[in-house]
């Protein structure tokens, strides 16, 4: 029976001081990857990766950059040892190293794409924490609460958005600093177990993004947007995306729209299950194993275990 690989890849959040250095060290192709990166943007990724603190890491222009790097060398290393995907789908940032799997950007555009992203969206979240006396806007994790109530929670209170639906269990709301607190403080009165501050750097996927999304729209004017090669999914609708044109269309959305990361997944899972001719294995390629944890909440996850390919020894061991 064909063995055919699913990719998860993460987003922001995932980013961890000296992630893939023991990759880059152990396959050439991985390495060739972060010094292509470095000659196309002209930033240092090596020392990006593997010199900067936790803090640094966190803005947009840099854990962007850094989490594709990441991602990309991962998947050349992968390569290197015969396994490409026959499916892929990113989660927020995560998308845009999806995109390059599945062919519908080339390299050297992707690269460029996500540069500018970072950069744009740096810039504005600087812009709304200026706009509220230097409290930094971001994103809250609400654990224990079902989706239904953390939207209800995030529709009362002003400038609070719910932004990432990761699972049964957990949902993500972004927004200014101020609505933050207050949503974390409701879901806690409400029942939730945890409410967690994220290591990033802005409310994404929301409308506070909407400024980003004018500006990013702009650079994608000149890009191609190519007809997926593989199976690719997409955050903004959570079903398969069909057409260079349509994902272009939700790389603009992706900004100020939720992330349909349960629904997705329930897609992939529903494709794989219908594939009886295959025995499919899920990776998630990239640093952290968050999404792994994500697609072991599900009961699909429970008879096909993901597994995080974030390092030198798992890739070797394949």
């Amino acid at each position: 029976m064909a063995t055919k690989y699913a990719f998860l890849f993460p987003g922001q959040g995932a980013q961890a001081p000296g992630m893939v250095k023991d990759v880059a060290e152990k396959f050439s192709s991985a390495a060739k990857v972060i010094d292509d990166i470095s000659s196309i943007t002209g930033v240092d990724v090596k020392k990006l990766l593997w010199e900067s603190d936790a803090e640094t890491l966190s803005r947009s222009d840099n854990s962007q950059l850094a989490i594709t790097a990441a991602s990309l060398a991962i998947m050349a290393a992968l390569k290197e040892k015969g396994i490409e995907p026959n499916a892929a789908m990113g989660f927020s940032l995560g998308e845009f190293p999806a995109l390059y799997a599945a062919g519908v950007l080339g390299f050297e555009d992707v690269i460029k794409v996500v540069r500018q992203r970072g950069l744009i969206m740096q810039k504005v979240c600087e812009e709304i924490a200026a706009a509220n006396e230097g409290h930094a806007p971001g994103m809250s994790a609400i654990l224990g609460l079902p989706p239904e109530k953390v939207k209800e929670i995030a529709d009362s209170i002003p400038d609070a958005y719910a932004a990432n639906l990761n699972s049964a269990r957990q949902t993500v709301i972004s927004g200014t600093f101020d609505a933050l607190t207050a949503a974390e403080k409701a879901a806690t009165e409400a029942g939730a177990r945890r409410a967690l501050r994220l290591k990033v750097a802005g409310p994404f996927h929301s409308p506070l993004m909407q400024k980003a999304a004018d500006e990013f729209n702009k650079v994608l004017e000149s890009v191609t947007f190519n007809n997926p090669k593989i199976a690719l999914f997409s955050n903004v609708s959570g079903t398969q995306a069909t057409s260079g044109d349509e994902v272009k269309t939700s790389a603009v959305l992706h900004l100020t729209h939720p992330v349909q990361w349960t629904q997705e997944e329930a897609v992939l899972a529903s494709l794989i299950e219908s594939d009886t001719a295959s025995e499919w294995k899920v990776l998630e390629v990239g640093p952290g194993k968050v999404l792994t944890g994500l697609w072991g909440q599900t009961s699909f996850g429970e008879k096909l275990p993901a597994v995080p390919v974030n390092g030198a020894e798992t890739i070797e061991s394949m």
